[in-house]
Formats: C-alpha cells, structure tokens, sequence
C-alpha cells in the first residue's frame, strides 16, 4: 500500500513537471517565434542561474554566485549582473586595468563567463562558479548525509529490532548491493575492500536521479545527466581499479591467458588492446549514465514541444496534441523511475566486476 502512495505522489510531482514547463514554453512562444531543439537545450544544459518558472514574461530565477580568476585575480559577482545587462565592467586594483565580463550567445564559448578584450577577443578565465548543477550537487549531496545520518541513529536506537520505515529501505538496498552485486563479482577476499565505494556511488546515482524527476526547486537539475559528474564518477572507478589491481591483475594485462601465441608475439597486439581497454572502461561507463537521463529528459520535452508546433499550425490540433503528449510525457516519466534505479545498478554492477577482474586471485 506505501509503494502506491508513493507512486501517486510521484506521479503528481510529474504532472506538475510537465505544467510548469507546458507554461515556460507557452510563455517563450509568447514572446517570440517558439524554437524547440534551443528550448530543450536550455533545459538540460547547465547555467549560471536556476529558473524556476515563467509568469506574464517575468522570469522567477535563483541567481547563483560567480567565482572567475583571472591572473592571480579572484572576481565575484552575482549572474544578476547579465540579467540586467550584457557586460559586468569591473577594475583590477593592482593596475587599475578595466575587466568587462560577458556570457557569448555563440562561438566556441557559448554560455560560459569570458572576458572581452579591447580588440574584442574573448579570453576564457578560470571559472569556479557555483552554476545550477554544482548548487544541485551540493544540495543532494548534504541529503545524502542526513538520510544515512538518520539511519545510522535507527540503528543505534532499535538496536537489534527489526527495522523500520526509512531504515528497512536502506538496509534492503544496502544488503542487496552487498550480495547481489559485489560479493558476486568480487572475491570474499577483497568483497570488503570496495564495498564502501560501491554503496556510495550506488545511492549517489540513485538518489540524484530521482531528484532529477521531481520539478519543484531546488530539485530537478539534471546532474548525472551532465558529462563532467560522470566522468568524474567513471574516474573515480578507474583509479580504484587500477591503484588497487593486484600482480595477477597486471600480468593478465600483459600475457592474456587463454590466447595464441602470435597475438602476443612478436607484434604484442592482445596487450596492446588490453591496456587500451583499461581506458576505454571508464569512457563507457561515463557516457552510458550520461546518454540515458539526458536521452529521458530530452524525450519529455520533446512530448510537451510537440503541443506548441502542432499549436502553430492548427488551435484544435493543439488542444488535441496536448492531452495526447502529456499522456505520453507521463508514460516516459514513470519509466524514468525504473531508469533511475536501472542506471545506477548498471554503473554499480560494472565497477563490481572491474574490481573483481583487479583483485582475482591466482589459481593453481
């Protein structure tokens, strides 16, 4: 019966979702001619700003803090300054040399803070800006410790009772990551080496990807849906592996078992495709969790730009598109909630058998 309540509840989180951006767009058709493939863009791309929806032309944003150093220089400004106009002029104390910051439209740095020379060159600073989805990160992030806080103190009070509510949820994750996915694939040896590791990124990816469904601020940034997270994830799994792997580890590397000689003599092509495999793990396993929750946000809003272009073309073709898409946005959406879970199983699972495949014992 809980499982349905939450269930419904997510569902009207997503129908919510789907109006508030249903009135985003119509406000941006308001405006000017709608554009669909730089409407969804803008959506599932990072920014210096959280939008949290449109209202008669207004923009209701969040604005986040700038942080650009440049020549040993720190500069700090609110992304207010390029709501209100398109170039921040600042001086540098040290010479009194006048800095003017500006966000392109186009070109090679297309969204990102740059400084405009005199002769109109842009010159790209160090950006350590807390944009939308670092803001996110630092959001579900401090969830993150707070629920494994408020577990920790289940156990200390239950003791060895049963346990209950949120704590019987962890546990059953934490149990199921621990024999279903790491004990299988790593050896009872090394099984509690990696084990913390595995838990973590495990509910990392989970719990950012259901944020990620729910449109209400300050959740629903696309964070796993972003390149940099998950390659810092996907990192994260390589060093392991590779700082971590074993002597048995690297000799495989360098002399597959099981293979003909000649590919290993005198042209070393199976080592030579198994050190590039070290490599190339890590670059599959960021693009993977990437291309899906961007792929699922993408179709989302696709469904509900279909109700605007149709809208241009025919009124009554509108309202008909519109309950036809919103029927199908919803259907995806749900779907989402088996990809958020699937995903993050997925990244799991596989740094499990990379770790597996670092720390296998010798056999005789």
């Amino acid at each position: 019966m809980k499982i349905w309540k939450y269930f419904i509840s997510l569902s009207f989180l997503m129908c919510l979702f789907l109006g508030t951006h249903s009135v985003a767009f119509a406000e941006s058709e308001a405006q000017e001619e709608f554009k669909a493939g730089e409407v969804i863009i803008e959506h599932i791309l990072d920014s210096y700003e959280w939008h949290i929806f449109t209202w008669k032309g207004h923009h209701v944003s969040v604005y986040l803090p700038c942080i650009v150093i440049n020549e040993g220089k720190c500069y700090t400004f609110s992304s207010r300054v390029f709501h209100d106009n398109e170039f921040y002029t600042t001086v540098n104390k040290t010479n009194s040399e006048e800095l003017v910051f500006t966000i392109p439209h186009d070109g090679s740095y297309k969204g990102k803070i740059v400084i405009l020379n005199a002769d109109g060159m842009q010159k790209r600073p160090l950006d350590i800006s807390i944009t939308k989805n670092v803001m996110a990160l630092f959001i579900s992030c401090a969830l993150i410790i707070v629920l494994f806080y408020l577990v920790t103190k289940a156990y200390q009070k239950r003791g060895e009772k049963a346990p209950k509510g949120l704590q019987s949820l962890f546990e059953w994750l934490i149990v199921y990551v621990r024999d279903d996915i790491a004990k299988k694939a790593i050896s009872e040896k090394s099984v509690d080496r990696y084990l913390p590791y595995l838990v973590t990124v495990f509910f990392f990816i989970f719990i950012n990807n259901i944020l990620g469904l729910i449109p209400i601020f300050p959740f629903g940034a696309n964070i796993t849906g972003n390149i940099t997270v998950t390659a810092v994830l996907a990192l994260f799994t390589f060093f392991i592996t590779n700082l971590l792997g074993n002597k048995e580890y690297y000799k495989d590397i360098v002399n597959t078992p099981g293979v003909p000689w000649f590919l290993k003599f005198p042209l070393p092509l199976m080592p030579i495709i198994e050190t590039v495999g070290c490599f190339t793990k890590p670059f599959v396993l960021a693009i993977r969790l990437f291309a899906n929750i961007t792929a699922g946000h993408i179709v989302v809003l696709g469904f509900i730009s279909s109700i605007f272009i149709v809208a241009k073309i025919s009124v009554a073709g509108g309202v008909g598109m519109s309950a036809f898409s919103l029927l199908l946005a919803i259907f995806v959406d749900c779907i989402e909630l088996l990809v958020a879970y699937i995903q993050a199983y997925v990244f799991t699972l596989l740094s499990a058998l990379y770790f597996g495949m670092a720390s296998k014992e010798h056999h005789h």
